[in-house]
C-alpha cells in the first residue's frame, strides 16, 4: 500500500526513479520520443512488496538506484544521457559471464544482457543471441503487462562496493513465445554487487540468480500458436536443460 507522503509525491513525478524528471533537460533522446510512466508497475510494486524502507535508508537509496539504472537503460539510447552509471568504467557482470561494458549492454538490452546462457543451444529456453532489443522487451511486455516489479530485501555492506539481496516478480497474464499465460506470480530471487564512484554512479555491477525460476513458471504451459522460434523453445526440457547445468547453482 502507498503511504500518504508517496501519494503526494507522485504528483510531482516517479518517486522511486528521482532522475527521470530531474532539471530541465531538453537533450536526452529518448527511445520512445518521450519520458516513460511506470504507474501501472508502481502500483505492482507498492501491492506485492515485502519489505517497505525508511525513507533515507541504504536499502532505499540501493532499491531506487537500480530502478532507476534500468529505467535508463530501457529508455534513453545514449549512454552520454545516463546518470547512474560512469559510462567510461562502466561493466555488467551476470552469473560469472564475460563483463559487458556500457555501450554492449545499452545495445542487447537489459533483458538479452541479462539472460545470455553459455549452455548448448537445444538447453536454452531463451536464446538471446537470436533477440533484438525490441523483440525482448516487446515479449516480456506481453508476459508482464502490470509489469515486471523489483525489491531490495537485503543491503549487506555499503559503498563503495554494496553488495545486496533482491527478489522480481510479476503476474504472467498475457502469452510468452506462444506459451499460454496462467495468471499465477512469477518470480525470482538474486544477489547483487555493486561498485560505485564517489557521486555513486555505478561502476561495475554483478548479478546473480538461477534463470530457472524465471523460466519454470513462464514455459510450464504448451504452446498455443507457432511463431519465428517457438517451434524451436517447445522442444526445449527446463528439467532437462536443469540437469545440464546441475554443477553451478547458476547457468552461465
Amino acid at each position: 500500500m502507498a503511504t500518504a507522503e508517496e501519494a503526494l509525491m507522485k504528483k510531482s513525478g516517479d518517486i522511486y526513479r528521482s532522475i527521470l524528471h530531474d532539471g530541465a533537460d531538453n537533450t536526452t533522446q529518448w527511445r520512445h520520443g518521450a519520458p516513460p510512466t511506470y504507474d501501472s508497475v508502481n502500483q505492482l510494486f507498492e501491492q506485492g512488496r515485502t519489505k517497505e524502507w525508511p525513507k533515507g535508508s541504504l536499502e532505499e537509496v540501493v532499491q531506487n538506484a537500480i530502478k532507476s539504472w534500468e529505467m535508463e537503460l530501457s529508455h534513453k539510447i545514449r549512454l552520454q544521457d545516463f546518470k547512474t552509471i560512469n559510462p567510461d568504467k562502466f561493466k555488467l557482470i551476470v552469473n560469472g559471464r564475460k563483463g559487458l561494458s556500457g555501450e554492449e549492454t545499452l545495445g542487447l538490452g537489459s533483458y538479452n544482457a541479462l539472460l545470455k546462457s553459455s549452455l548448448p543451444k537445444e538447453f536454452q529456453w531463451y536464446k538471446a543471441d537470436e533477440e533484438t532489443f525490441e523483440s525482448s522487451h516487446d515479449a516480456f511486455r506481453s508476459a508482464f503487462p502490470r509489469g515486471f516489479a523489483w525489491e531490495v530485501l537485503s543491503v549487506y555492506s555499503g559503498p563503495p562496493v554494496i553488495s545486496f539481496k533482491f527478489r522480481h516478480w510479476g503476474f504472467f497474464e498475457g502469452p510468452f513465445k506462444g506459451h499460454a499465460p496462467t495468471g499465477e506470480k512469477v518470480e525470482f530471487l538474486g544477489l547483487g554487487v555493486l561498485q560505485v564512484d564517489e557521486s555513486l554512479r555505478a561502476e561495475e555491477v554483478e548479478i546473480y540468480y538461477d534463470p530457472a525460476e524465471l523460466f519454470g513458471g513462464l514455459l510450464k504451459e504448451p504452446l498455443i500458436s507457432p511463431s519465428r522460434s517457438e517451434s524451436e523453445d517447445s522442444t526445449v526440457d527446463v528439467a532437462a536443460a536443469a540437469a545440464a547445468a546441475h554443477g553451478c547453482p547458476f547457468s552461465k
